[in-house]
C-alpha cells in the first residue's frame, strides 16, 4: 500500500506548474483503481508523470473535439494549430468573423466549417446553459451538447471528461477505449459494448480515469482539449 501512496503522489508532484489544471480527485481515483483492477494497478504507475489535464474553456474544449473528429490526433493538432491562430482569441465571436476561405485554408473541412460557426452560434446566441453545466447531470448536458450541429455523443462525452472533468463517464463509442480493453483484458481478442461495461464494474466511481490510462497505455502522449 505504502508503493501505490508513494506512485500517486508523484502523480501530482510531477505536473509541472505551468500545465492546464488536473482534477483533485485524480489521486484518491488512482488509489481506488489500483486496489481493485489488476490492470490498473500495472499501468497507473507507468504513467506517473501524467493526469487527465484541462484547459478549462468550453467553447475551446468543444471546438477541438470537432477539429479532431475522424482525423488522426497529430493531424488533428496540425490543423488546429492553423486555425487557432486565424482569430483574435479562440472566441465564440471571434470564429464568427472569419472567413470561410481562410478556415478552409487552415485545413478545415466545409463541413467541419459548418459545425464550429453553428457551435459559436449557440454560444454567442446564449443557447447554451454554460452557468448550470456544473450543476446539471451528465445525461442533461449530453442532450443539450448534441443539439449543436457535428457534436454526437462521443463528442459530448470527452466534454464531460476533458472540460468538466466528470470522474464516472464511460464513453463506449471510442474506439481506443475498446480497443485498450481488448488489448489489456482480453489478450487482442474482439470486445463488445457489455463486456467493456463488465470491465467497467470494477472501475466505478472513476470510470473516466480508467478509460484516461486505457487511453495512455495505446499512446503515451496524453491529449489536453
Amino acid at each position: 500500500m505504502e508503493q501505490i501512496v508513494v506512485a500517486i503522489k508523484k502523480i501530482v508532484k510531477d505536473a509541472p506548474s505551468s500545465a492546464p489544471s488536473t482534477p483533485d480527485y485524480w489521486a484518491e481515483a488512482c488509489k481506488h483503481l489500483m486496489k481493485k483492477d489488476r490492470v490498473m494497478k500495472r499501468l497507473i504507475p507507468q504513467f506517473g508523470d501524467a493526469a487527465l489535464q484541462t484547459r478549462g474553456d468550453a467553447f475551446t474544449t468543444l471546438a477541438r473535439s470537432i477539429v479532431g473528429q475522424q482525423i488522426s490526433v497529430k493531424a488533428a493538432q496540425t490543423v488546429w494549430e492553423r486555425f487557432a491562430a486565424l482569430p483574435q482569441g479562440m472566441r465564440p465571436a471571434s470564429v464568427l468573423k472569419l472567413k470561410i476561405d481562410d478556415m478552409r485554408a487552415a485545413g478545415l473541412s466545409a463541413r467541419k466549417v459548418d459545425y464550429l460557426v453553428d457551435l459559436a452560434m449557440h454560444f454567442e446566441g446564449g443557447k447554451l446553459h454554460v452557468k448550470d453545466w456544473a450543476a446539471m447531470d451528465n445525461e442533461s448536458i449530453i442532450a443539450e451538447l448534441v443539439a449543436i450541429r457535428g457534436i454526437g455523443q462521443w463528442t459530448a462525452e470527452m466534454f464531460l471528461i476533458f472540460y468538466l472533468r466528470r470522474p464516472n463517464v464511460l464513453p463506449l463509442d471510442d474506439v481506443g477505449l475498446i480497443n485498450g480493453i481488448s488489448q489489456n483484458y482480453f489478450s487482442g481478442d474482439p470486445v463488445s459494448r457489455s463486456e467493456a461495461r463488465e470491465v467497467a464494474e470494477a472501475w466505478k466511481p472513476w470510470c473516466s480515469v480508467a478509460t484516461w490510462y486505457i487511453w495512455r497505455s495505446l499512446d503515451p502522449l496524453p491529449v489536453v482539449y
